[in-house]
């Protein structure tokens, strides 16, 4: 019966890791949002009911996050971010960096930082000499999305970020050029749960895909800055 014991106690042990790592994988559960990702192309139908453009990325260990994006704002940006999905450039790349309150970024191939798509855009922003009406001045508050840049202000390609929190110095400095309409949750879960370093994820996040429903409205390729 003694020799029993220790066996018992391993079997135990071994039904508390296997729970343990259930309630793991069930806190980071997938939410696609019910959006169909097992398509051939980047364009499909997303049912949202807008006259907007609308971007779906899936973001892997957390689901589905959904972007509506405004071409009066800053149209040529628009249509960088959309030709871009189209390509499937989004696609297997990452999120790198995350700021608690601040922002969450990704679109760089390289997932460094660094990359970009070999060209870059002018940008749509006061400070860079593109004015806006009042009536569609996007500012840089909770869920908006925005071009990340270097120092020169026409150096944006295919990087962006989603506002954490309301940050108004961004205001007029950068291009923002959408909104998270739904998915919200998971970016707080995102926030919540991962580790961070140097404002830089340990571990990148994986856009497995990106959607793009353009609502039936044709957007040209973006008027590109060479690189040299």
């Amino acid at each position: 019966m003694k020799k029993l014991i220790p066996i018992i106690v391993i079997a135990l042990i071994a039904v508390i890791i296997v729970i343990g790592n259930k309630a793991t994988k069930k806190e980071i559960k997938e939410d696609l949002r019910n959006i169909n990702y097992d398509v051939s192309t980047n364009e499909t139908t997303l049912n949202y009911d807008t006259e907007y453009p609308v971007v779906a990325m899936y973001i892997k260990n957390y689901g589905s996050v959904v972007i509506q994006l405004y071409p009066e704002v800053a149209p040529n940006t628009v249509n960088n971010f959309i030709y871009l999905v189209k390509s499937g450039f989004y696609d297997n790349n990452t999120f790198h960096r995350l700021v608690e309150g601040f922002v969450l970024q990704g679109g760089d191939p390289t997932g460094t930082g660094t990359g970009g798509p070999g060209y870059t855009i002018k940008g749509e922003f006061s400070s860079n000499g593109v004015e806006t009406t009042a009536t569609h001045e996007l500012l840089h508050t909770e869920g908006v999305v925005s071009m990340a840049r270097g120092t020169d202000p026409d150096s944006a390609g295919s990087q962006f970020f989603i506002m954490l929190g309301d940050s108004p110095k961004l205001d007029g400095n950068y291009a923002a050029f959408g909104k998270v309409i739904d998915g919200w949750d998971n970016i707080k879960k995102i926030e919540k749960n991962e580790k961070v370093e140097d404002e830089k994820l340990k571990n990148n996040l994986t856009i497995v895909k990106a959607l793009v429903d353009t609502k039936g409205k044709t957007y040209k390729e973006p008027e590109k800055i060479k690189k040299n």
